[in-house]
């Protein structure tokens, strides 16, 4: 059942996955708005990750667009699930989940930011037939099609690190926990500086980064290493052809360098490219103002092809 609270806070409800785990979610907006704008969090995020970016959605953008934002399972709100369950491919499915419960009919607007971005990029190859037709526009920030282990901090990862790492979160997860901890206080300020770039961090952007980054459970954090490791939607950027897009990323983000926006935006013929000078891999937090131009941008461009294509139709 729904519960509904203040605009600000928007309204919360449950959306069951496929598979059962209870996915929290909380929409703006009337329900039979024109176009609905769904937003997916990157890894070890949830949806507070957007909640600047949505206080100007809020304030500046359209007031007939419908705007819901989830947590991925074992992020946030969201239930936990097996670690099995714990892969790119199986979020493309929550995603699903969430549009036939939250937006069943309508245009409808894929927006993520990392992780997020990349589970957007694998729903248009689960689910080619809504690409262009229910999927109206695709926004991409600070994500990739694939190689993230090439540039940037994803080098530091490798296979045989990431599953030995996971077989000790499941053997040991309380020692494991607490090895957490302290990783935290030694690479809590590497990470800092890598999400936010090159200028000085608000306090308030530093406090909101800080909260979501160490809220993931171990087992969640670890269990996505896998699917990114294996992340290749190279092949997918195809099938969405000149769909609007927006690909927007930081010209200081160490985790997914802007390299892999350039990349994107090559092989969408629909994509806008914009680069946020000096801003890192939380861009969506420390330069929440002007992602959000760049997103009010793309779901006009994307509100502007589905009248077109209605005006066709009729």
């Amino acid at each position: 059942m729904s519960k509904t609270f203040p605009h600000t806070d928007g309204r919360r409800c449950t959306v069951v996955a496929d598979d059962g785990v209870p996915i929290a979610v909380r929409a703006f907006g009337a329900p039979d708005a024109p176009l609905t704008v769904v937003f997916t969090h990157g890894h070890c995020l949830h949806t507070e990750s957007w909640s600047l970016l949505r206080e100007h959605l809020l304030r500046h953008g359209d007031t007939e667009t419908r705007m819901v934002f989830y947590d991925h399972r074992g992020h946030g709100e969201s239930g936990h699930a097996d670690h099995t369950t714990y892969t790119i491919d199986q979020l493309a499915t929550d995603l699903d989940a969430v549009l036939r419960a939250m937006a069943p009919t309508g245009p409808v607007v894929l927006v993520g930011h990392s992780m997020g971005a990349m589970v957007v990029l694998a729903y248009a190859r689960l689910y080619p037939e809504t690409i262009g037709h229910r999927v109206a526009g695709i926004g991409l920030i600070a994500g990739a099609a694939g190689g993230l282990t090439e540039v940037g901090l994803g080098r530091l990862l490798n296979r045989r690190a990431v599953m030995s790492l996971q077989r000790a979160v499941i053997r040991a997860p309380r020692v494991m926990q607490a090895s957490k901890r302290l990783s935290r206080w030694i690479f809590g300020p590497l990470l800092r500086e890598a999400s936010t770039g090159t200028r000085r961090v608000d306090p308030r952007v530093a406090s909101i980064a800080t909260a979501v980054l160490g809220e993931t459970a171990l087992l969640t954090m670890s269990g996505f290493l896998t699917s990114l490791l294996d992340f290749d939607e190279a092949t997918t950027l195809a099938r969405v052809g000149d769909l609007p897009a927006l690909v927007l990323a930081g010209s200081a983000d160490l985790m997914v360098p802007f390299a892999h926006s350039v990349v994107l935006a090559s092989q969408l013929a629909g994509a806008e490219l914009v680069r946020v000078e000096g801003a890192g891999h939380s861009v969506i937090l420390d330069r929440a103002e002007e992602v959000a131009h760049s997103v009010t941008a793309l779901v006009a461009r994307a509100g502007a092809g589905v009248r077109a294509r209605y005006a066709v139709a009729g």
